[in-house]
């Protein structure tokens, strides 16, 4: 079978086909991958070949290049770099002069190819003419290769990282310019080079500060706006939005000159695409403007000056935008599937948006909107008004919407058994925002039955209904409930909203997600029902095992792939209501935990080791740990299998992570008895540490356990000490030598350091309760040491911060007569103790920092 065939095998309508054409393709590229390689590019380059089998040569010349997993991604990296530089020429020759085909599939394949080779090649400084080809290439006459070109660019600036192209930035600005201008009477060319232009937006940050060429990209973008072709004018909308995000700062002027206009018309535009984008962009600049106000208030707070300006776009547009906005909602599709974006969607959460932003200034002109067409007989008008009543309830303050909501209540709550279901579906939306945001406007000797009977009764209308109705119902036992008090409003209803949805999940009908919707309405109310619901909650918590039983019974009647997804929902919806009724149940869960864990351990012997069902099972393992402490310890033993396979599944990294959860769980609870497991334990957990498949992840949360198990058996713990300390030893100089690359880098360094923190918290802490501290003093230099790094890094998490205070209270609380009088003497320990007693009075960590500055000065003394 020769290559091609090979390839038309994979698209055949036949599986038993498509699977052997599939084996064919894995054992080729196992057998010889560089030969793999140069044939995908030979039937690539083939003009002669069908565009499908050209498309599906590109496809897997792509997948064996770009991975979505990063681990991944290096490997294939490094597997391409291993390719002998003659016969990885041939291969970018390849699909470098497959630009040029007048076949669009072929084309567009070999630029993805052409941007996953330089995604791995450019960062390693190699194929560093690429660019300079496909420049070229946007110089020709050949309108096919100007604009597989102009994609290819466009592709490679989605996929490298800006600083690395930023040296080549003017060159492909230019290029890209040329292209999309107004004077390019091919459309076809300019919607290649708008697209590149989006993609390359973020590193021209250098061009952007330049007055002159801004405005050339900026006029460039406008004037697209105004093209012939509907696709450019939509790519032009998009580079807008960017440009918003990117470079708010920047934007006043153009917003004066030309955006302002530009944008209000795109928003009445016939076309929907392009009406989606203009309203995209001022959704955006109320999100840019949304969080100005939070930095300014921050700035505020901290004392500092705050240096960015906020220009008010939205506010000083509200007179044009909103009656736009208001129009829009009335153009419902009432065809169209409820996931389905469209205008009348869109025009709902920029106004959202827009009340968020300018606050009180949007309540005036948009109730009388609300009051003119809440009671019109064009179920359009009468679903706009609930729709722009609900979308408002953020961003006022409360005062002024009291009284509003007060009075719209009985309405609201009239319409969720109107005739039409869009209605409905917006009344019980906007309930839900009211139980949610402004629960005091609900008088409950006034409002609360009538709210309660018309959410109960939607409950069992429409699926697109209930998933609305279960969300109200949720916000408003969240904001009246409290599992310590002794009764609370909903306490006379709970059993009846119980009963009914258990009615209503009875069938295996999942719509809209109102299945899931009502199982998630139950777990909440198991978790806020006050003390006098606990009756209720037990009988659900044995409703709920019966039907988890059932699901385990019926396991094998799953047979198709569709089946065994709904039933491992089913049963990740039941598993989450019990974790809530046994948190809910505390100690008195022990009446039914015997039959509890037999159902689970049914469940992780059927389920295997890859279901999601098992992270859910071993959460539920989680609660009953805590609810029962000690009582666990029966159990133990015939869990501790699954809690070990679980440990040494690094494929599945969050089930790993919520057993090493589990291991600090069983700790806590046991206390000193937790020592016999203790051995075994601390094995998986060193040796996961040590794993390179293991992902990052999971990793703090192994030193955290480390400082759960120390605290758990005290002085005990001193035969793990040496290597324990190896360990955070090394994990401190790895932070420490962490660059700020990116957000991720950063997000991780301080949960890292979290880990770190929390590891010795708990180290020092045991030790001190068995009188053991003084071991953990040839260690205190280090500690300090690290700390004063991570407090002169300004992007500390509050946590990270946290931590740091509370272990230095311990440290200080461990070695009080002197021991460490030097190291806490050192500037930036007050310094940070300041910073902590600084945040807002009753935050925890302003309270970790009171207590160790008594701590330190005591030592100090």
């Amino acid at each position: 079978m020769s290559f091609a065939e090979i390839l038309a095998g994979t698209l055949s309508p036949d599986a038993s086909i498509r699977e052997q054409a599939t084996r064919a393709l894995e054992s080729a590229e196992n057998e010889n991958f560089p030969q793999y390689l140069l044939s995908l590019t030979q039937e690539l380059a083939n003009e002669s070949s069908q565009a499908s089998v050209r498309s599906a040569a590109g496809i897997a010349l792509k997948n064996a290049l770009v991975a979505k997993d990063v681990a991944r991604q290096e490997q294939y990296a490094q597997r391409w770099l291993q390719v002998d530089e003659s016969t990885r020429s041939q291969i970018k020759q390849g699909a470098l002069v497959t630009l040029g085909s007048e076949n669009r599939q072929a084309t567009t394949a070999a630029a993805q190819t052409i941007a996953a080779i330089t995604a791995i090649e450019l960062p390693k400084g190699q194929w560093l003419d690429a660019i300079t080809t496909l420049l070229q290439n946007v110089s020709t006459t050949n309108s096919s290769l100007k604009i597989a070109s102009l994609q290819t660019i466009g592709f490679i600036c989605e996929a490298i990282d800006p600083e690395i192209l930023a040296t080549q930035s003017n060159p492909i600005l230019t290029a890209v310019i040329q292209g999309a201008n107004s004077e390019e009477p091919n459309q076809e060319v300019r919607l290649a080079a708008v697209t590149a232009l989006y993609n390359s937006l973020e590193f021209v940050r250098q061009n952007f500060e330049n007055e002159g060429e801004r405005n050339v990209i900026m006029q460039t973008v406008c004037e697209a706006t105004q093209s012939p072709s509907v696709n450019v004018q939509v790519a032009a909308f998009e580079c807008l939005v960017r440009i918003m995000q990117l470079y708010y700062d920047k934007m006043k002027f153009y917003m004066e000159k030309a955006l302002y206009g530009l944008t209000v018309i795109g928003m009445k535009h016939e076309e929907e695409k392009i009406a989606l984008q203009a309203i995209e962009f001022w959704s955006t600049v109320c999100d840019e403007e949304i969080e100005l106000q939070i930095e300014e208030a921050e700035a505020q707070e901290l004392g500092q000056q705050f240096e960015r300006e906020n220009y008010l776009f939205a506010k000083t547009a509200l007179p044009q935008i909103l009656p736009t906005l208001l129009f829009l909602l009335t153009k419902q599709d009432e065809d169209a599937d409820e996931d389905e974006w469209n205008v009348s969607m869109a025009a709902a959460t920029c106004l959202s948006l827009l009340a968020q932003t300018v606050e009180n200034d949007i309540v005036a002109p948009v109730i009388p909107f609300v009051e003119q067409n809440i009671r019109n007989p064009d179920w359009h008008f009468r679903e706009a008004a609930i729709m722009s009543f609900g979308s408002i309830l953020e961003g006022p303050e409360p005062s002024v919407l009291t009284p509003l909501v007060s009075q719209a209540l009985p309405v609201l709550i009239e319409m969720v058994k109107d005739q039409v279901i869009q209605v409905k579906d917006s009344a019980a939306w906007t309930l839900g925002r009211v139980c949610d945001l402004l629960i005091e406007c609900i008088q409950l000797d006034v409002h609360l039955h009538n709210l309660i009977s018309a959410l109960v009764s939607g409950l069992e209308d429409s699926p697109r209904i209930v998933s609305n109705c279960c969300w109200a119902i949720m916000n408003l036992t969240e904001q009246l409930g409290g599992n310590e008090a002794e009764t609370y409003p909903l306490s006379q209803y709970f059993e009846g909203i119980v009963t009914t949805l258990m009615r209503i999940t009875e069938s295996n009908v999942n719509e809209n997600n109102s299945r899931t919707s009502a199982y998630e309405t139950m777990a909440t109310l198991a978790s806020t029902g006050p003390k006098d619901t606990i009756q209720t909650i037990g009988k659900l918590g044995i409703a709920i095992l019966d039907r988890l039983d059932t699901t385990i019974a019926n396991a094998n009647q799953a047979v198709g792939m569709d089946d065994r997804l709904a039933l491992g929902e089913l049963q990740s919806n039941l598993l989450n209501v019990l974790t809530n009724v046994t948190r809910a149940l505390g100690k008195q869960v022990s009446e039914i935990s015997d039959r509890m864990m037999t159902s689970v351990l049914q469940l992780l012997n059927t389920s295997g080791k890859q279901s999601a069902v098992a992270e859910d099972a071993f959460l539920l393992v989680g609660s009953l740990i805590t609810s029962l402490e000690s009582g666990f310890s029966r159990y133990l033993e015939s869990f501790a299998p699954f809690l070990n396979t679980a440990l040494q599944n690094h494929e599945e990294y969050q089930l790993c992570s919520i057993s090493v959860g589990l291991i600090g769980d069983i700790c806590r609870s046991l206390g000193p008895d937790a020592v016999p497991y203790c051995d075994h334990f601390m094995t998986i957990l060193l040796q996961d540490l040590e794993s390179d498949v293991l992902h990052r992840d999971v990793k703090p949360g192994i030193l955290s356990c480390f400082g759960d198990i120390a605290l758990a058996i005290g002085g005990r713990f001193e035969s793990y000490l040496e290597v324990v300390f190896r360990v955070l030893i090394s994990a401190c100089n790895l932070s420490a030598s962490t660059q700020a690359v990116d957000y991720d880098t950063i997000d991780y360094n301080n949960q890292l350091r979290v880990g770190i923190f929390e590891a010795f918290v708990g180290i020092v802490q045991g030790l001190k309760s068995d009188g053991k501290a003084q071991l953990v003093l040839p260690q205190v230099q280090s500690i300090l040491g690290f700390m004063s790094v991570v407090f002169n890094d300004q992007n500390r998490s509050e946590d990270v911060t946290r931590g740091m205070i509370g272990l230095i209270g311990d440290l200080a609380d461990a070695f009080s007569t002197g021991e460490i009088r030097d190291y806490l003497r050192t500037d930036w320990i007050p310094a940070l103790i300041k910073e902590g007693r600084a945040n807002r009075r009753g935050s925890a960590i302003r309270e970790v920092a009171r207590w160790t500055r008594e701590m330190v000065k005591r030592a100090s003394a």
